[in-house]
């Protein structure tokens, strides 16, 4: 098949209005919108005013009506507690009708906010839907996040209910939630009227008469409830994020915009038809989670999956591809970290090889930059098409990607390809001009943004507009840094914060990595900028070996910097890399570089609240101390920190 990307993108570009209406087509309106696009509060853009929709109907009911009631909706495979689960569309709609009374019967209104504080499980999915079905606003907080952060988003949501379960399992620990969860409340400066606890087996949480309710019990004693229609321009959700200032940003998605977006991406940027299978392997608690295990799928008519289990540990390297055999899924999404984690554990893809992995389609890797090396691997390992794809948080949906849906492009690995229909990508240097193929610059979209884009913070719009809006005036900053190359094919390369100044030269720490990730030795990397009183910043590498690996760290030090001499230039001024055994990572599979770089320079530094194990800090300084840098710091700040 001939790409069709060129000619749907020139259409858009010649009357974007008209396409984004083409697309509201597909999905159900109770009242159809007064306008396309108001422009009325630039840059505060908002699509399809006037209209009426609900998300829920269009992830559920709708499909019930229309001949998908036997269908499988969601799967719940949680290898964790040793449980698969399907549930049809008509078993999902009951579920998610049953517990919108639960809501409705403790005062749950359209606009209230609901925080939901749960693992992977399928009540957390239900409980999502169902604020959905009653018009409330509902924010998902990761399961197990600190007490702190927690109270944070509780002070600035001021929910109504928090949905929370007794206990997350990580691997082969139990954590409990409820503690965590009691002492954010007491923390908080507002508080919910009640707290609905989902008990677990693994362990039971103790509730705290008056204001907390058994799951269960309120479910058993349930009214199902019909679907209330919402203006398009109602929040759908609020999903916080960490702020530079210590304030947590929530973004907000629409639900018209978010219901056509997202509708449109499953079938032109995914390229799956309704009935086909589809799996991100993400969490809840992130915007891939709420994309592409629940809404985006459902949307579209898809069965999706929620994996309640890691990459690798549950059991082996090869839990991917058990469920991707057991489920028969036809396109998988996850992180570039997964798959370093698998390529590390199993370099030679013997797991892969145990697997009927015949009905697999393409692999879309997206969260953080895919490195050439780990995008090649999995290509020659799978021998399917492999999508770097870049979004984030704000956008809610894919920025760049190789469209599938639309056929596919030439590959260049390291690349994500060319701009989505919707977005107007550009390279821009510090001055606001326009960089030239090949310079590295600052990544920003023209505005408006596309359907789908949060148009604001919650409660913020001050923020939202100092943040992402004024450092080019008509363009949205995305903070990345990267450039596009004589085709116009986009290099994401690093955050903005992670291009460094060596003697005046601006570098990019990922086209470094790109150069350390290909060693053969290395399954993962992380260069970072630290302090250097000649230069400003020079760059340190840190490097994870493969499994099975053993190399003198001098040697292989030296080898790396001689690569990366040959590679990038003298000019990179890299002359240190040392190795670690993990790398320091969220729970979403970010590295946390900015922490990294300032354990390395000696400073301050708090443990981030998302970090997946806070030991891996520890690790890291050890090895920095070990190669003469300060490593430890005298006091950093747990303020983030919690159990994991």
């Amino acid at each position: 098949m001939s790409s069709l990307y060129h000619e749907v993108y020139a259409r858009w570009r010649a009357a974007p209005e008209r396409f984004w209406a083409e697309a509201a087509e597909a999905v159900h309106w109770y009242r159809r919108w007064e306008a396309v696009l108001d422009a009325s509060r630039a840059p505060f853009y908002r699509w399809f005013p006037g209209g009426q929709v609900n998300s829920c109907y269009n992830a559920l009911d709708r499909h019930v009506e229309n001949g998908r009631a036997g269908q499988p909706a969601l799967i719940y495979d949680s290898p964790v507690t040793g449980t698969v689960r399907s549930y049809s569309y008509r078993e999902l709609r009951d579920e998610v009708a049953r517990f919108a009374g639960v809501l409705a019967g403790r005062g749950v209104e359209r606009g209230d906010r609901v925080i939901i504080y749960m693992p992977m499980v399928p009540e957390a999915v239900i409980a999502m839907l169902a604020c959905a079905r009653i018009g409330a606003i509902h924010s998902v907080v990761f399961g197990g996040f600190a007490s702190p952060e927690l109270a944070s988003r509780i002070t600035d949501a001021r929910p109504k209910a928090i949905l929370t379960a007794s206990c997350g399992i990580e691997i082969d620990r139990v954590v409990p939630y409820k503690p965590l969860l009691d002492a954010a409340i007491e923390l908080a400066h507002a508080k919910p009227d009640c707290c609905i606890v989902l008990q677990r087996p693994q362990a039971r949480a103790t509730l705290v008469p008056g204001r907390d309710h058994d799951w269960a019990e309120l479910a058993a004693g349930a009214q199902p409830v019909d679907c209330v229609p919402v203006l398009a321009t109602d929040p759908l959700y609020i999903l916080y994020t960490s702020g530079t200032t210590g304030h947590p940003k929530g973004i907000v998605r629409d639900n018209g915009g978010h219901l056509v977006a997202l509708t449109w991406s499953m079938r032109n940027v995914y390229g799956v038809d309704p009935g086909e299978v589809y799996w991100a392997a993400s969490d809840l608690g992130w915007a891939v989670g709420h994309s592409y295990i629940v809404y985006g799928p459902l949307f579209h008519g898809n069965t999706t999956i929620l994996y309640e289990g890691k990459p690798v540990g549950t059991p082996d390297a090869g839990a991917f591809w058990r469920v991707i055999a057991q489920h028969g899924v036809r396109a998988f999404f996850t992180a570039p970290t997964a798959f370093r984690a698998i390529r590390r554990e199993d370099p030679e893809g013997e797991h892969i090889r145990r697997y009927d992995l015949s009905r697999l389609r393409t692999l879309f890797l997206a969260g953080e930059r895919c490195d050439p090396p780990t995008l090649v691997w999995a290509q020659q390992q799978l021998g399917i098409p492999v999508v770097d794809h870049w979004w984030q948080t704000e956008t809610g949906w894919a920025v760049g990607c190789d469209c599938v849906g639309l056929g596919l492009l030439p590959v260049k690995p390291g690349s994500c390809t060319l701009p989505v229909p919707g977005y107007d990508v550009r390279i821009l240097d510090d001055a606001g001009r326009e960089a030239g193929a090949g310079d590295t610059g600052n990544v920003v979209i023209r505005l408006p943004l596309p359907p789908g884009c949060s148009p604001t913070l919650w409660n913020n719009d001050r923020g939202y507009e100092q943040t992402y809006l004024t450092a080019y005036p008509g363009y949205y900053l995305t903070a990345d840094a990267g450039y596009k190359d004589e085709d116009g094919y986009l290099w994401i390369m690093s955050r903005t914060d992670d291009v460094i100044n060596v003697a005046g030269h601006r570098l990019s720490t990922g086209a470094m990595e790109e150069v350390l990730a290909g060693h053969p030795d290395v399954a993962e990397c992380a260069v970072v900028g630290v302090h250097d009183a000649l230069k400003g910043e020079v760059p340190l590498g840190l490097v994870v070996l493969k499994a099975g690996r053993s190399r003198d760290p001098a040697e292989l030090a030296a080898e790396l910097v001689e690569l990366v001499r040959k590679r990038i230039g003298p000019v990179a001024s890299f002359k240190t890399a040392t190795t670690v055994k993990r790398l320091p990572k969220t729970r979403s599979g970010k590295i946390v570089r900015g922490t990294i770089r300032k354990i390395a320079d000696g400073a301050a530094y708090t443990v981030p609240p998302t970090i997946d194990d806070p030991a891996t800090l520890e690790e890291v300084a050890a090895a920095l101390a070990a190669i003469g840098y300060p490593g430890r710091v005298t006091s950093p700040s747990p303020a983030g920190s919690g159990p994991h």
